[in-house]
């Protein structure tokens, strides 16, 4: 689904390449009729976060989650799940009970030397659990990360992974048939596509 938050095109080839069609677009009735929703993005909580209520989208996501419709979340699809982020003061699709905040300013690795905020790059996934897609990825993978602020879940039973990036983060979530990732897999190699191979193929 186009949440104008960009990555469209590599998240849609990455499920070409294994095989699986995928339909971008911007229309709440292709939602509404979906079997399975993947939103991607990379961008503003807020604008994008605007834009879903502005166009139906919002309302088409919330109504495909209730409907128990495969949910995907990727980076700021899995941050749009929250009520609420400290980016923006726009309000999320309130799936999820929680918040996204930034990562401190004054982060530091084991030795002492300071991290530089986005967490951009590779790093190793933790308490991985074994849940829907998820099941396809195993403790100590390492995935990729483009991100300045990370999701901060009410309920500890929605985290699926974390990471450690100064901080321990939540890396994914998992809620009934709502996955998400803070990580991209279309960019972490074969454990990131396994992973999708493995939505794809979630039962409808």
């Amino acid at each position: 689904m186009d949440a104008a938050g960009g990555n469209l095109r590599s998240v849609a080839g990455a499920f070409a390449a294994l095989g699986h069609a995928a339909e971008v677009t911007r229309s709440p009735e292709v939602v509404a009729r979906a079997e399975r929703v993947v939103v991607p993005g990379q961008g503003r909580f807020g604008a994008c976060a605007a834009a879903l209520e502005r166009t139906g989208l919002g309302e088409a996501l919330r109504g495909a989650i209730a409907r128990e419709v495969p949910y995907l979340g990727i980076c700021l699809g899995l941050q749009l799940l929250f009520e609420t982020s400290e980016e923006d003061p726009e309000r999320g699709l309130a799936v999820l009970p929680g918040r996204v905040v930034r990562f401190p300013p004054d982060l530091v690795d084991p030795g002492g030397a300071r991290l530089k905020v986005p967490h951009m790059g590779w790093n190793t996934l933790e308490g991985v659990r074994s849940v829907g897609p998820f099941a396809a990825v195993e403790e100590g993978t390492h995935v990729y990360f483009v991100h300045q602020y990370h999701a901060e879940c009410a309920r500890p039973d929605d985290v699926a992974a974390r990471a450690t990036h100064g901080i321990s983060f939540c890396a994914a979530v998992a809620a009934g048939r709502v996955w998400a990732a803070q990580f991209h897999p279309e960019k972490s190699g074969r454990a990131g596509l396994a992973l999708l191979d493995a939505f794809a193929r979630v039962p409808v």
